[in-house]
């Protein structure tokens, strides 16, 4: 997976480095429907086939998404380039990689909170509320209910892991006693 990341970064860069002129959210909306329509085993069937050419990708591939910023010259040279040099399959990197720079510039983080139940709104509220006094900066959460933990959460904001769990507690006492 780092042999992907360390060629899709120049790619998200570049993208990153256009977007920064606009509307950051609108790109990043663009570059999340490509990545979806990359994932789709027909779109590349159809992108490896030698019978249909690069242009052809190109229309199709931008004919399947519905953002506005498709027509813009700087997301068909893109996607061209993508086409061009056979990196469509780097697409969903390129995205996650885009919203990472996204964030960095927005100081904000995603996070992913695992609970064991699910969360009530006003119980959601308040624990990222005291997640973004913790990590510093502003969280957008995605929530997971994972009925293995017991009880409690296990939140990863990049590369940080917080794992309040009942799982993880009996984990480190059974640890702490074998030891």
């Amino acid at each position: 997976m780092a042999e992907l990341a360390t060629i899709a970064r120049p790619y998200a860069e570049a993208l990153f480095s256009v977007a920064e002129g606009g509307d950051l959210a609108a790109w990043s909306a663009l570059v999340q429907e490509l990545a979806q329509v990359a994932r789709l085993p027909e779109l590349m069937s159809v992108a490896s086939s030698p019978k249909v050419s690069h242009a052809q990708v190109v229309d199709l591939l931008l004919a399947a998404v519905q953002s506005p910023l498709k027509d813009l010259p700087q997301a068909r040279n893109f996607v061209q380039m993508l086409v061009d040099n056979h990196r469509l399959s780097l697409l969903p990197e390129i995205a996650v990689q885009f919203e990472a720079l996204k964030n960095a510039r927005e100081g904000a983080a995603d996070a992913l909170i695992v609970s064991a139940f699910p969360l009530q709104e006003a119980q959601l509220a308040d624990l990222v509320s005291s997640l973004t006094r913790k990590f510093g900066r502003q969280l957008k959460p995605m929530v997971e209910v994972d009925a293995s933990l017991i009880g409690g959460v296990r939140v990863t904001v990049g590369d940080e892991v917080l794992d309040t769990s009942v799982r993880a507690r009996l984990a480190g006492m059974r640890t702490a006693l074998t030891a």
